[in-house]
């Protein structure tokens, strides 16, 4: 039996039965690991005596958790009590927090098993993982391309069998484009259902935490211990659902509205031929599909990156060489020593951010674009609203290509931005979606994504285990296929 198939619902039952033990599960993974990290890299930190210790003591004490013996991944930007926590980042190289993430604690709390943290974007910015400055990540399915970002890391674990699943976050994308791009599942919960206590910040109002799994099943059962009002986290609220495994069931009655502004002109041919399958598919299986609109969803991606680099210019001052993180040498003042240790901690696309969020902040453009910037995220959100009125749910390919080619797109920065164009209006209107598997353009994932309203995760998680079925792509990566 090739364990790296097991989705973690699987691997739970197997576990409770104890026809499988955690160490066996922890052993394939980290097995995998050596036999992969040298080509993917989808890992800053590992311990890997640590992990194995973890995984035999919840062997030998059965019942010690819900999701006791879990191996899981944590991308790099959750903080970890003792365990390295560098976003990506030379800024924070050999930070070691004192405290840790509201979202891993639960999870820890659950019984899981970590298998390390992560690599990403510098402090999440960046749609590749080419941003990191700890060398590139490399998708699972073609290691000369990339795995999205900025939760690529987690993605291409999960994909190449290095991770059962992972945690990751998303400001504008970065669970459901790594997840498309990488062939797995990805969820990006309602703004506020998840702390973000522990999580270091790039963008506020934007950043959610979610999971990066192999099912859709495996998303609802990592939800389920992740979402909770935090005392820690004065933006996060009890969700008004418990959230519920999916069951089989089929499609019928299912209102979905594809968004005409999402799928149709700047979409790869071959991630609209296998999105407009999907759709016939759906259709078949008893969904009710029309047009639905988002009038203003082509401003989306200009508002974006007003909104978060003016945030991410908020969050990131902290970062200056005085309280913790780098401290530059040989400054003959404190200004001096401000300038020097935040031009060398910080890389190139961190600093484009901080700029551009800089400039909108500054007096006399505030209103001019920063101003401009909210007032479209309110017509987004109208738009969601309007939406929602005529369907249950909205439909659009997760990203309008397969993955890249590293280095394609590092030099032209426009036209990485536009890899979230089909994710960002999620994120500005605090609203759930999630990114399944629909299939393959020329060898490469192309990724399904559902919108849904506020606090909808249960509908969400239904209709996309549901459609999950019907499309039925089950593909793993050539490095896990290879072991069977």
């Amino acid at each position: 039996m090739n364990l790296l198939r097991l989705t973690a619902t699987e691997a739970l039952r197997r576990l409770a039965d104890r026809e499988l033990s955690s160490a066996e599960l922890t052993g394939a993974y980290l097995e995998q690991m050596e036999r992969c990290e040298g080509d993917i890299s989808a890992y800053l930190h590992t311990d890997a005596e640590a992990s194995r210790k973890a995984a035999a003591a919840v062997d030998a004490s059965p019942g010690g958790g819900t999701l006791a013996g879990l191996p899981t991944a944590i991308k790099d930007v959750l903080c970890t009590r003792g365990i390295p926590t560098t976003c990506g980042s030379r800024m924070l190289e050999g930070f070691i927090p004192v405290y840790t993430a509201t979202c891993v604690s639960r999870m820890e709390d659950a019984g899981i098993v970590s298998l390390g943290k992560t690599n990403m974007d510098e402090f999440a910015m960046g749609s590749s993982t080419e941003n990191s400055a700890y060398g590139t990540t490399r998708n699972p399915w073609d290691t000369q391309r990339v795995p999205g970002g900025s939760s690529g890391g987690s993605a291409a674990a999960v994909a190449a069998g290095e991770a059962l699943w992972a945690l990751g976050t998303d400001t504008g994308g970065s669970i459901r484009q790594p997840a498309s791009f990488c062939g797995v599942v990805g969820l990006k919960p309602t703004y506020g259902a998840v702390s973000r206590y522990g999580l270091v910040a790039f963008a506020s109002s934007f950043d959610q935490v979610g999971p990066v799994t192999r099912s859709v099943r495996d998303a609802a059962l990592m939800l389920r211990h992740l979402v909770g009002k935090d005392p820690l986290d004065s933006t996060s609220v009890e969700h008004p659902e418990a959230i519920a495994d999916p069951v089989d069931r089929d499609l019928s009655g299912l209102r979905l509205g594809v968004v005409s502004e999402l799928a149709g002109e700047g979409i790869e041919a071959g991630v609209n031929e296998v999105f407009r399958e999907a759709l016939a598919r759906l259709q078949a299986a008893g969904a009710e599909l029309g047009e639905a609109s988002l009038p203003h969803v082509e401003y989306c991606i200009p508002a974006y990156y007003i909104l978060a680099p003016a945030e991410a210019s908020a969050n990131l001052a902290r970062f200056d060489g005085v309280r913790y993180g780098h401290r530059a040498s040989g400054a003959g003042d404190v200004t001096e020593m401000y300038e020097l240790t935040r031009s060398e901690g910080f890389g190139d696309e961190v600093k484009r951010r901080i700029m551009l969020g800089t400039y909108a902040l500054s007096s006399g453009y505030y209103d001019a674009y920063y101003g401009q910037a909210q007032k479209v995220r309110s017509l987004v959100v109208g738009d969601f609203r309007a939406a929602f009125a005529d369907y249950d749910l909205l439909l659009s390919p997760t990203t309008p290509t397969t993955a890249f080619r590293i280095g394609e797109k590092v030099d032209d920065p426009l036209s990485m931005y536009m890899s979230d164009v089909c994710t960002t209006p999620a994120n500005l209107a605090g609203l759930p979606a999630i990114s399944i598997p629909a299939g393959l353009s020329q060898g490469l994932p192309v990724g399904l994504q559902l919108f849904g309203p506020a606090f909808s995760e249960n509908l969400l998680l239904q209709a996309a285990h549901s459609a999950e079925s019907v499309l039925g792509f089950q593909a793993a990566s050539p490095l896990v296929e290879e072991l069977d």
